[in-house]
């Protein structure tokens, strides 16, 4: 993996001795640590990538931490979402699968972010789109992880008129990555306790330089 150079599409986040940096257009991850990671915050503040963003060090686990095995299918949403929420996740899957495979993690990020400028969602409706997304995935014989999830629901939240909805975090224990929507008080969706464990990184107030 080449060495990360910061710019507008890198995102750092801060776990206690490490950094890890995210590119937002290949979706490469890397972790730095000691002289590496001094460095690297050095030459963020001469770079046109937003500040750092502090993690908050998850509860130590050693993997005790138990989840479902089954996931209960959601009721069947109306047919308007059905048929909305099939529609832009074939969506999502055909942008995940035609171009330059180097940058399919940026394409869906930039879908995922098509209503950043939109009013949030209420629980209710954010519920609902989020449900409606699941119950088209189970439909699908296709690999749809939590990227291609939330990226497809937060384009259905923004055909409804309403963004600012998806979030993208880290969590340690160990590092590891997250996708999901969040509704109007910045409250995971219809995701397992879990989710609150994760920081998000891409919140609209850390898309700021910090001052200098």
């Amino acid at each position: 993996m080449r060495h990360p150079v910061p710019d507008e599409h890198t995102r750092t986040a801060l776990t206690g001795e490490a950094g890890v940096i995210v590119n937002y257009r290949t979706g490469e991850t890397v972790v730095l640590t000691g002289g590496a990671l001094a460095r690297w915050l050095v030459s963020l503040e001469s770079s046109a990538a937003p500040a750092p963003v502090p993690v908050r060090t998850s509860e130590l686990s050693w993997g005790t931490h138990e989840s479902p095995a089954r996931l209960e299918p959601p009721a069947p949403p109306p047919w308007p979402f059905r048929l909305a929420a099939m529609t832009l996740l074939v969506t999502t899957l055909v942008v995940r699968q035609f171009g330059r495979r180097r940058t399919r993690f940026g394409r869906l990020v930039r879908l995922a972010e098509t209503g950043k400028n939109l009013p949030p969602a209420s629980s209710e409706y954010a519920t609902l789109v989020v449900r409606s997304v699941r119950w088209a995935a189970r439909a699908l014989p296709a690999r749809i992880a939590c990227l291609e999830e939330s990226t497809a629901a937060a384009l259905l939240l923004a055909a409804g008129g309403r963004g600012r909805a998806w979030r993208h975090g880290i969590a340690t224990d160990p590092i590891r990555l997250h996708a999901w929507i969040c509704d109007m008080h910045g409250r995971p969706i219809e995701e397992p306790v879990q989710t609150g464990h994760y920081t998000p990184i891409n919140e609209p107030e850390f898309m700021w330089k910090r001052n200098r």
